[in-house]
């Protein structure tokens, strides 16, 4: 398909939503994406993705060479069902958490790629316990308009 650009990134679907897991290696990408997986997430791509836009939203899919498979540390690759593509939703990037109450961000696309709708984008710590459920908290508050910046 034109217009794709294969991205170091992990993604999986919770329910219709994509989220695209960012970070360097060892952020825990394949980690957060397994955790999710065992709650519900179905896996879409591990460790490269290939992002295309359809009709101005961004999505993404595994690269034919690794579809179906997620690399478990200390266990394997494993294969496991996966979705074949998914629109995504959110945008995660692994690392430091940053401010408590941040300002909204956006996910920046590769260069070439042109979006008519603007995907979120939080910053997590993907080690925390936490994380996979202030994900689903973000997809929510995200797609419902539901998020506040003060109480």
């Amino acid at each position: 398909m034109a217009g794709e650009a294969n991205i170091h990134a992990t993604c999986v679907a919770i329910g219709s939503q994509g989220v695209l897991l960012l970070g360097a290696s060892g952020a825990g990408k394949s980690d957060l994406a397994l955790r999710l997986i065992d709650e519900g997430a179905q896996l879409v791509a591990d460790d490269r993705t290939l992002l295309f836009v359809k009709k101005g939203a961004l999505h993404a899919k595994a690269p034919a060479s690794i579809k179906n498979l997620l690399e478990i540390r200390a266990v394997g690759i494993v294969a496991l069902p996966a979705r074949a593509w998914v629109k995504l939703a959110l945008a995660v990037q692994l690392g430091r958490e940053g401010p408590r109450l941040p300002p909204p961000r956006f996910f920046s696309p590769p260069r070439g790629m042109t979006m008519t709708t603007k995907l979120p984008q939080i910053t997590l710590n993907a080690h925390f316990a936490s994380t996979p459920a202030k994900i689903r908290a973000a997809l929510r508050a995200f797609s419902q308009g539901t998020l506040r910046d003060n109480f």
